[in-house]
């Protein structure tokens, strides 16, 4: 019989998976596979779950938000497995899941993963940590991790939105330098990301049609600090166009690996949580680095999915 590890983190989101829980493991089961469930109580539990146990097992199934799977894939990182990972999302967001277009039905979302396909996608590391999705600085970014968990649970989106515009006023241009293989960016900028998602935070997207999260690089997104409010608007119709390389305020370029230099009580998030900065960072783009169960009947997926390694599997 094979076997599962669910990890699951029973306060996330509205908690609604902890309400299914029972058919969870009833459709695990009738897959042919012996489960063995483990929570997480605080920060740090999914990776160290992870770690230690997922060598033991045929599959890991995260149940949670994108903070929590990223636990969980630092976990089977470190831990040198290759199973793969399903990826049930009951966070506020979901940002990830909604890039691979998993199902935001818990029934659904696993009764994909025992009936789905692996695909690889490309993992980041930011000096000694992983993340799944995005790295990212300023505007915004201190919300996704600031914001209390019921309001995200009551408004969703809109908290996250809410809360970064308030937060608008005061923030100071911050002054980095950033290198890649073809270039150096530098200046003082209100916002960057580094992501491998077609969502970052529920308020920035990015057309599928530029992200390929199996292509070995990350879509980098930097926005200059305006010093007045024409440059401001320009800032301001390029989010709400999606048109980021047009704008002049703006560089929007894709990347394996930066070195970015940066005032080291700079806060960054990393997947949404919290993440100490440093006066020298750099940022790699680990190809193909896990595997995720996705149902075969997923467009989004192989839309954002283009590689060769994964083309024809899904």
């Amino acid at each position: 019989m094979k076997r599962a590890l669910v990890i699951i983190n029973p306060c996330a989101g509205t908690k609604q998976a902890n309400r299914h829980f029972v058919q969870i493991t009833d459709i695990l089961c009738k897959a042919g596979y012996e489960t063995v469930v483990a929570t997480t109580a605080g920060r740090g539990d999914g990776t160290e779950i992870a770690r230690t146990r997922s060598r033991k097992f045929d599959l890991v199934v995260c149940i949670g938000g994108d903070g929590t799977f990223n636990e969980v894939v630092a976990g089977v990182l470190e831990s040198g497995s290759k199973v793969p990972i399903g990826y049930i999302p009951a966070g506020s967001t979901n940002d990830f899941g909604a890039s691979l277009g998993l199902s935001k039905n818990i029934i659904q979302a696993t009764k994909d993963i025992v009936m789905g396909v692996p695909v690889t996608l490309d993992i980041g590391s930011f000096n000694d940590r992983y993340f799944s999705y995005v790295a990212s600085f300023g505007a915004f970014t201190a919300t996704s991790y600031s914001v209390p968990q019921d309001l995200k649970n009551t408004l969703g989106h809109l908290a996250y939105i809410l809360e970064g515009i308030r937060d608008i006023p005061s923030i100071k241009p911050l002054k980095l330098r950033v290198r890649n293989e073809v270039g150096v960016y530098g200046g003082e900028y209100i916002f960057g990301a580094v992501c491998n998602s077609t969502s970052m935070g529920g308020i920035i997207t990015l057309d599928k049609k530029l992200v390929d999260m199996n292509d070995g690089l990350f879509e980098v997104l930097l926005i200059r600090s305006p010093k007045n409010i024409f440059e401001l608007t320009q800032i301001t119709m390029a989010l709400t166009q999606g048109k980021y390389k047009e704008c002049p305020m703006m560089s929007f370029f894709s990347s394996g690996n930066l070195h970015i230099e940066a005032d080291p009580d700079m806060p960054w998030t990393l997947d949404g949580e919290y993440q100490p900065g440093s006066e020298e960072i750099n940022i790699r783009n680990n190809k193909s680095a896990i595997r995720i169960m996705v149902g075969r009947d997923n467009a989004a997926a192989q839309d954002v999915l283009r590689t060769a390694g994964n083309k024809g599997k899904l």
